[in-house]
């Protein structure tokens, strides 16, 4: 047998989403893997059915066109910018320009599988900062977590899988606090469903602290997750690092013109991810009702804190064609139509029955 790296026994592979049951008589549903449950914009499926080019060609690997009104968007330049094969990509590319064997990586736990798993590949040493008992980041403690080998920070805003996100003005502390040697990257691939009152806003801090990068995507509130579109916004510094290390010619001409359509249609993205957030609003207060201890929801789903009980709720859910997400410690809900969060809530209701009392 081949010899393989020892660091790939220091952490589990990333396990996607499972697909619902075929239960006889009831619809399924997946509510495991964050996905937009609504289609993209009619103007983006009317550009793929248009943009059929020649398959034989590489795509821009500048995506010079999809950067060039990002850009403009978002009120960066151009070299403030790198789209990837999705954020995960991304995220694997940070690690790569920061992190090895010499080096540390701090970032909350539970927080998105992928985080130990590209620092791990690395061969970093996994700082697991825990979080605070509502679901929140303790920015303190992962403070108080940095040495002289921390290379990088990884915060999540929402949380993903718990749902709350950063504020803006504890974030501007925490970065106050951390060496600028360190890069902190900001995964905010859920930010535009985020309505509570003082959220970060990362772009606003790209000016003052250049060891800052933000990590986005076409994933979700665009809808464009089969694409993998993603996108980095930082130092230019950092952006030319980053350039050495993604994939050329990951994103295709497919994906960059559907991305595109979508950044010109913003206003109707950012509308429909408000109808998303609504839902969302509604049904964690629906959960919260009947008695479930719910943290704040700011991302495109719901977190129940279920610990030892996780399991049988994920069966629970399995048993009526519904599909969530179990992490061992709690199962994460994502925000699918209506019916589908109605069947979650009177399974929600009878489980608690039948367990609470």
């Amino acid at each position: 047998m081949p010899r393989l790296r020892a660091a790939l026994e220091t952490f589990p592979p990333y396990i996607p989403g499972k697909p619902p049951r075929e239960v006889p008589g009831l619809e399924s549903f997946k509510l495991s893997s964050n996905e937009n449950h609504l289609p993209p914009l009619p103007s983006v499926l009317e550009t793929m059915a248009e943009h059929v080019g020649n398959p034989a060609h590489y795509p821009d690997d500048a995506a010079t066109a999809l950067r060039t009104e990002l850009a403009a968007r978002l009120g960066v330049g151009i070299e403030n910018l790198v789209v990837t094969t999705g954020a995960s990509e991304l995220l694997v590319a940070l690690t790569q320009i920061t992190s090895d064997g010499t080096t540390e990586a701090v970032y909350p736990w539970p927080s998105f599988e992928m985080y130990p798993q590209t620092t791990g590949l690395a061969g970093a040493t996994r700082i697991e900062v825990p979080l605070r008992a509502d679901g929140t980041h303790d920015l303190a403690a992962m403070a108080a977590a940095v040495t002289e080998a921390t290379s990088l920070i990884i915060l999540c805003s929402p949380n993903n899988p718990t749902g709350p996100a950063l504020r803006d003005a504890e974030v501007r502390d925490f970065l106050a606090a951390v060496p600028e040697r360190v890069l902190v990257a900001l995964d905010e691939a859920y930010w535009e469903f985020a309505t509570a009152g003082g959220t970060v806003d990362g772009l606003g801090l790209l000016a003052d602290h250049p060891n800052l990068v933000l990590l986005r995507t076409f994933s979700k509130a665009h809808g464009l997750a089969g694409l993998r579109v993603g996108y980095g916004v930082g130092h230019p510094r950092v952006i030319a690092g980053l350039l050495k290390a993604v994939i050329p010619f990951g994103v295709t001409d497919l994906s960059q013109a559907a991305a595109l359509t979508s950044l010109r249609h913003w206003d109707e993205v950012m509308a429909r991810a408000a109808v998303i957030s609504g839902v969302r609003d509604d049904f964690a207060q629906a959960l919260r009702s009947q008695g479930w201890d719910v943290p704040e929801a700011q991302g495109n789903f719901v977190w129940l804190p279920l610990g030892e009980l996780s399991d049988a709720f994920e069966d629970a859910c399995v048993e009526q064609a519904i599909a969530v997400r179990n992490f061992g410690d709690g199962v994460r809900i994502s925000i699918g139509p209506r019916a589908a969060l109605d069947r979650v809530l009177e399974i929600a209701a009878d489980f608690r029955a039948a367990h609470f009392g």
